[in-house]
């Protein structure tokens, strides 16, 4: 797997997983651009087809909002796409990286957590289909 930097056409070929697709509605280049330039962000790439996104989005000095996205058939690719993120995780500036998860995505709740989150509140309505969602934290030394 090669990891780049992210680019707005990733965004064209990634096959979200199901817990991700209500957001497809979304990606146009405009909002591609948003993410390239609101912080750090990158691909992971496994012949020829994209299989993650994620990065950051600065909100002040020392505050970050996570974001990513996984394709389904990530497969066994995402032991090498989880250690990339969570070293990019770990040489990070930000002293707080906040990630929002969908209220019923177990699997995205196990790996928040595996990424040294911890859980800090419930989010009535807060994705764009109208369902609840979890705030995590990851704080440097602490």
């Amino acid at each position: 797997m090669d990891v780049v930097p992210f680019e707005v056409e990733h965004l064209e070929t990634i096959m979200l997983q199901p817990a991700q697709q209500h957001f497809f509605s979304y990606f146009d280049p405009a909002y591609g651009e948003a993410l390239k330039l609101s912080g750090p962000a990158f691909t992971g790439i496994h012949e020829g087809r994209v299989l993650g996104c994620a990065g950051l989005v600065k909100q002040w000095e020392n505050r970050a909002i996570a974001w990513s996205l996984l394709s389904s058939d990530i497969g066994n690719e995402f032991v090498r796409i989880h250690k990339a993120v969570y070293r990019f995780l770990e040489l990070t500036d930000f002293d707080r990286v906040e990630a929002h998860v969908d209220a019923n995505f177990d699997q995205g709740h196990r790996w928040i957590r595996m990424l040294g989150f911890e859980k800090e509140g419930y989010m009535k309505r807060f994705n764009p289909n109208g369902g609840d969602a979890v705030l995590y934290a990851r704080l440097k030394n602490g």
